[in-house]
């Protein structure tokens, strides 16, 4: 469903570019085209939005779980144990071989990830859970659960519903990378799709994987001023030093990551928007990035801002806390997951995954009993 060539810099979800995808569609368009191999018409859409609309609400019991929890937990903590348990609520639709309740498991993901990820934030906060509007879009109800309170109207600002709106698109799936070939491997025996994308969420939450934006905002915080980058950029380049610039280079992209430049554009939308290119943190990305993309050194070895460079500082600018960022990136990448689990169970001939592995230990011996070893 996902084409890369990481040479060339392109980024296909079923045959669209990823510029044109997110520039011309919203997200709940993507999630479609990648549950249903084609872009929705006017009709489906209406009819698609209906539909995970109607089960954005959780079970009012789901709520209990976050009790049990520290306030302090780190939010992937929470919602690798909510998902998880999304199946004791509706066992009685998970026949992995239905179509019909492998699409009504789709749909229920979809919706609910905003909800769950919302309530994390909030409960880690101190803060009253907000339900779903069924009057605001997908991308305007998770912002209206993460930011209002009970006490006055929360205002949508258009520039940053846009922003939170391209990051999930750019993230909703990326190929056969760690998080989505284990939610695959989970799948292939038979496991029922809350258990695989909890296998997901949780392969995500590795400081490589889902953590990389993280990383970024870290790094810009250890730096700490202009004046500084200097120095640390002559430390990047010295192989004995520790010390590596976050959000540069892709292991998959050889050239300029095609979803970097969307989110670049993005991040000065937002940036400008919010009157915030003086912040100090943001004014230190913004020539850091100046830096790199006119030095000899990472233009030779390719090392261009990736996504992660880029989607650290537009969700730092929406007043997402760093701790958010990876449940974001697993609200977003749970349509690609469960697109990539029922293509996998809609093959006839799919059996459980075994992955090869060449053995290198001792050769064959025999045991000696404890009283003579």
């Amino acid at each position: 469903m996902t084409y890369i060539d990481g040479d060339q810099g392109i980024l296909l979800y079923r045959g669209y570019p990823i510029e044109q995808l997110a520039e011309k569609c919203d997200f709940l368009e993507v999630c479609y085209l990648l549950l249903k191999s084609e872009l929705p018409t006017g009709k489906e859409m209406q009819g698609f939005v209906k539909e995970v609309t109607y089960h954005t609400m959780v079970h009012d019991q789901l709520t209990n779980f976050y009790k049990g929890f520290r306030r302090d937990a780190h939010p992937m903590a929470t919602i690798v144990a909510v998902v998880g348990a999304l199946s004791a609520f509706y066992h009685h639709e998970l026949d992995i071989r239905c179509p019909i309740d492998r699409n009504l498991s789709a749909i229920r993901l979809i919706a609910k990830m905003p909800t769950i990820v919302a309530m994390s934030h909030r409960y880690s906060t101190g803060m009253p859970f907000m339900y779903p509007q069924n009057r605001l879009g997908y991308v305007e109800n998770f912002m209206h659960m993460m930011h209002a309170t009970p006490c006055e109207d929360y205002v949508q600002n258009p520039v940053l519903v846009r922003a939170m709106d391209r990051i999930m698109i750019l993230h909703a799936d990326h190929e056969q990378n760690a998080s989505t070939s284990t939610v695959r491997l989970a799948g292939s025996s038979g496991a029922n799709p809350y258990a695989c994308i909890t296998s997901g969420i949780a392969c995500l939450w590795g400081a490589a994987h889902g953590g990389a934006n993280e990383a970024v905002l870290r790094m810009l915080e250890e730096i700490g001023h202009v004046s500084k980058i200097g120095e640390f950029i002559k430390r990047a380049k010295d192989k004995n030093d520790p010390f590596r610039l976050m959000g540069f280079g892709h292991r998959v992209y050889k050239n300029h990551d095609p979803r970097a430049k969307l989110m670049r554009n993005t991040c000065h939308e937002v940036l400008t928007e919010l009157g915030l290119h003086d912040d100090p943190l943001f004014e230190l990305a913004l020539e850091l990035e100046r830096i790199a993309l006119e030095d000899d050194y990472f233009i030779e070895k390719k090392l261009y801002p990736n996504v992660d460079f880029y989607s650290g500082i537009v969700m730092r600018a929406l007043g997402i806390p760093t701790v958010m960022f990876t449940a974001i990136f697993a609200m977003a990448r749970s349509v690609g997951w469960i697109a990539h689990w029922d293509e996998m169970i809609s093959d006839k001939e799919q059996k459980i995954g075994r992955p090869r592995q060449l053995y290198k230990g001792p050769a064959k011996r025999d045991v000696i009993a404890i009283s003579g070893r």
